[in-house]
């Protein structure tokens, strides 16, 4: 039986007239499409944007969530009490649905961004204010949302606790320690910048085969979505090779969640 994942980017990640990612051209390859919500980068014409763009293109919207650091790019360590930061994920996810419902799609899972993402995977108090903000937004959409994260994280477990679908995510671009999680980007090497590497490492995940952590060790990665991130040099010819060797491997890439029609199939597929 081939295997089937889903690949992923970061998408919307500007502000007014300063522009990062090529949405566009990354909407081209991806099934999935992460998108920043305004608190690490995006702004409500961005957001619209890219809803239109991923709809129209049968691409999966997400909900980029962030600490509310845009200077930062969402990228610093902060501390925020737990029910200021429940709030404020119901409230990213509550605005991008706009404009993603207005595209005739809708937001169909949330996956924290930057410093938001290593913290709530180590991280109990912070993850449940995550799983909270989740919650809140699940309950006013009226369908609960998958939690897209690290394999193992604590994040996952916890959201797994609470009911709601967990999508275990690799990253084909970003090294790994011997424990499955991330090297944090202060270190050198955490970024690869490699892209037939990183074709390799992602035909190896999706085909469930070891990839290297950054010691030499061999890791196996269990993950139901595959991340290329869209801020790297040349990300869109990367995702685009990426989605070939996948192709080419036999590996069937769609999104881990349906698109239209019942809520409550598309919340079953986001747990197999």
């Amino acid at each position: 039986m081939n295997a089937v994942i889903d690949l992923n980017a970061d998408l919307g990640e500007g502000f007014g007239r300063w522009s990062l990612t090529d949405d566009a051209g990354l909407l081209e390859s991806v099934t999935s499409a992460n998108v920043a919500c305004g608190f690490h980068a995006g702004d409500a014409f961005t957001m619209r944007q890219v809803s239109a763009d991923a709809a129209a293109g049968g691409v999966a919207i997400g909900a980029q969530v962030s600490y509310r650091d845009l200077a930062g790019f969402g990228r610093r360590a902060m501390d925020v009490p737990s029910s200021e930061l429940a709030a404020e994920v119901a409230y990213q996810v509550g605005a991008l649905n706009v404009f993603a419902a207005a595209a005739g799609e809708g937001v169909r899972y949330v996956k924290p961004h930057g410093a938001l993402y290593n913290r709530v995977a180590v991280d109990p108090v912070q993850a449940r204010a995550v799983v909270e903000g989740v919650l809140i937004a699940s309950e006013g959409l009226g369908r609960p949302l998958p939690v897209m994260g690290l394999p193992g994280s604590v994040l996952l477990t916890i959201a797994q606790e609470q009911d709601l679908p967990c999508v275990p995510e690799a990253f084909a671009d970003r090294a790994y320690l011997p424990d499955g999680t991330l090297v944090p980007r202060s270190r050198v090497g955490a970024v690869i910048e490699d892209p037939d590497l990183v074709v390799e490492r992602s035909v190896a995940i999706a085909t469930g085969e070891p990839i290297r952590a950054i010691d030499g060790s061999l890791l196996r990665v269990a993950a139901r979505s595959l991340c290329v991130h869209g801020d790297t040099a040349g990300a869109v010819e990367l995702a685009s090779r990426v989605r070939q060797a996948l192709a080419d491997a036999g590996v069937t890439l769609r999104p881990f969640v349906a698109l239209t029609g019942d809520d409550e199939a598309a919340t079953a597929d986001a747990t197999r």
